[in-house]
């Protein structure tokens, strides 16, 4: 019986294609970053926009809607008292500099649709979403409640889904379509650690360090502005002259040097994927430092280690592998320079404990920096043989013949903000990369995920069936 629904069920996404793909395109249109909040749109307006044309298109396919106030939405159909959810987001990350392809403008070349979002999560919130409208066509009402989340904040705070739990039940089961394949079984825990650093003065006075978009994204462009006195001049001159850091530009103006480094984004849960352009800037001044700085400026450059080592937090776990730490914002304020640190522990560690070793390490500089906040999400841990893992493992190897095992990772999905959910795959090679330039979807990987998410769906309505 259940091999003929998934059956009935991939047909019916196999005929609606061209559908998926002219919604979704349509989606990727919406610029959905996070800007100044408006009534009724808790992240802006064209995060509401985002929402609106999911709950419209929900509501068009003849599924109950509900908007949460602009921080999220849903749709759903099914009866009972058992609830399967699926979790996507519409919002994305900052554009940034250099890319070949409008962000925005969804693009289809070579088989790829090109846009910011395209992986990360649109295209898999539509796939997903057209995989329940196919299950809703097939099986009507499966016994079951099925219900698909639309936040509006997942790269930046998560505000969407802890206004949902004040509300709303919590699933039976659950996944967000926004991982890797098969599944996600454990999520490194995520915290920002700021760092205040008084401004380092003597013949090198770093006046001003500035750079970033969010703290979950490399540094791809960052200015600095020194001022020389003494003999600080002619140090930074012999420097610059000697300079190899081709992605460093130099600038005097009088006394004052404008710096300006290049770098390459990435998603910070991959601090080592790309090029932190703050620390080629810290890199340049503490090889340059005057004798009496040079401590401080090596010390401020170790803060840039994707490996957490300088700030002391540095190490591995079994079942999640190496700490990483990714430099995300930089800025000066009031006589000091704020380092904002994205850290992605591994599953087995403590918060409060790497929290205390930050706080020694930093008391140990020559600067005197202070911890002045940290956050916290804690890690997800599901078990290899836990239910709903060994059924997304079981729909995956049948959909492709693949004996990948679930994995875990630095990223942070909804999955571990509600009960009861875990994160799933979404792209092949040739996806991706999320937050990058140029970031992409495969048409056909589209279709792909929508048919295995399909599938995923018949066999958790009836999983949820057999849960207490």
């Amino acid at each position: 019986m259940s091999h003929n629904i998934v059956a009935q069920v991939q047909e019916w996404l196999r005929a609606h294609e061209d559908d998926l793909l002219a919604d979704y395109r349509k989606l990727l249109q919406i610029p959905s970053i996070e800007s100044d909040p408006e009534p009724n749109a808790p992240f802006g307006a064209e995060n509401r926009r985002a929402l609106d044309y999911m709950l419209s298109l929900s509501a068009s396919h003849g599924m109950s809607t509900k908007d949460g106030e602009g921080y999220y939405g849903f749709a759903e159909f099914g009866s009972g008292s058992q609830m399967v959810m699926s979790l996507g987001h519409v919002d994305v990350v900052p554009v940034g500099p250099g890319w070949k392809h409008e962000p925005f403008g969804a693009e289809v070349e070579d088989g790829w649709v090109y846009a910011r979002g395209a992986v990360d999560d649109k295209g898999p919130t539509m796939a997903m979403f057209y995989a329940s409208l196919a299950v809703k066509a097939v099986m009507g009402d499966p016994g079951v409640r099925v219900r698909n989340v639309f936040g509006c904040d997942e790269e930046s705070g998560f505000g969407c889904v802890k206004h949902y739990l004040k509300t709303e039940e919590v699933p039976t089961i659950g996944v967000a379509p926004d991982a890797g394949w098969p599944c996600i079984h454990g999520e490194k825990g995520i915290s920002d650690f700021v760092v205040s650093w008084p401004i380092p003065k003597g013949d090198l006075t770093l006046l001003s360090l500035e750079g970033g978009q969010r703290p979950n994204i490399v540094i791809d462009s960052a200015k600095a502005k020194v001022l020389a006195s003494g003999a600080g001049k002619s140090i930074l001159e012999n420097a610059i002259a000697e300079s190899w850091d081709r992605n460093l530009t130099f600038e005097w103006n009088g006394d004052e040097l404008n710096i300006t480094a290049v770098g390459k984004a990435s998603h910070g849960a991959n601090p080592f994927g790309g090029d932190n352009a703050v620390c080629r800037i810290l890199r340049f001044l503490k090889d340059c430092a005057p004798t009496s700085q040079e401590r401080e400026f090596d010390q401020m450059h170790e803060l840039t280690h994707p490996g957490g080592n300088g700030i002391g937090i540095a190490g591995a776990d079994e079942p999640s592998g190496p700490l990483t730490a990714n430099l995300g914002i930089v800025e000066t304020k009031d006589g000091h320079i704020l380092f904002t640190i994205n850290v992605r522990y591994p599953v087995t560690f403590v918060f409060d404990e790497l929290k205390a070793k930050v706080e020694a390490k930093l008391a140990d500089n020559v600067g005197k920096p202070t911890l002045v906040s940290a956050s916290d999400s804690k890690p997800l841990y599901f078990p290899i043989d836990h239910p709903l893992i060994q059924t997304i493992q079981e729909v995956y190897e049948a959909e492709t013949g693949d004996t990948k095992k679930p994995g875990t990772m630095g990223g942070g999905t909804y999955a571990r903000a509600v009960p009861n959910c875990v994160a799933i795959g979404t792209g092949w090679a040739g996806d991706g990369p999320a937050h990058e330039t140029d970031e992409r979807y495969g048409v056909e990987h589209l279709f792909r995920a929508s048919r295995i998410y399909g599938h995923l769906l018949v066999r958790m309505t009836q999983l949820a069936k057999e849960m207490p």
